[in-house]
């Protein structure tokens, strides 16, 4: 399986996870945490793939490009469930998690933005 199709399938799930956790937010625990990770997770799947296509197109560098997209979807995933796992069992993930998935969303857009300055087209 190629890295775009991998990418493009893990942005169409955290799609259907961010709506799940944000009707669950709603309808059954309510809690800010719950809302909040179903809302990175809506944030980020239109990045995947949009960045996947610019990718595809020469826009971006394609291995800077690739690690960017990994970087920003394990760290929307531990954010999300950590976030997830403390607003309906009040426990965290692991120690840190969501500190860390958030690093690795901040480093993934950040190496996101070198891919466009350092690509050839655009």
């Amino acid at each position: 399986m190629t890295a775009a199709k991998i990418h493009l399938v893990l942005a169409a799930l955290m799609g259907l996870a961010g709506v799940a956790l944000l009707a669950s937010a709603a309808h059954v625990t309510g809690t800010s945490n719950v809302q909040t990770a179903g809302q990175m997770l809506l944030f980020h799947a239109p990045l995947v793939f949009g960045a996947t296509a610019a990718r595809k197109a020469g826009y971006l560098v394609d291995l800077v490009a690739r690690i960017a997209l990994s970087l920003i979807i394990l760290g929307v995933a531990l954010f999300a469930a950590d976030l997830s796992r403390r607003g309906f069992s009040s426990e965290a993930l692991f120690p840190r998690a969501a500190p860390i998935g958030g690093f690795l969303m901040l480093g993934g857009w950040l190496v996101l933005a070198m891919s466009a300055l350092f690509a050839r087209r655009g």
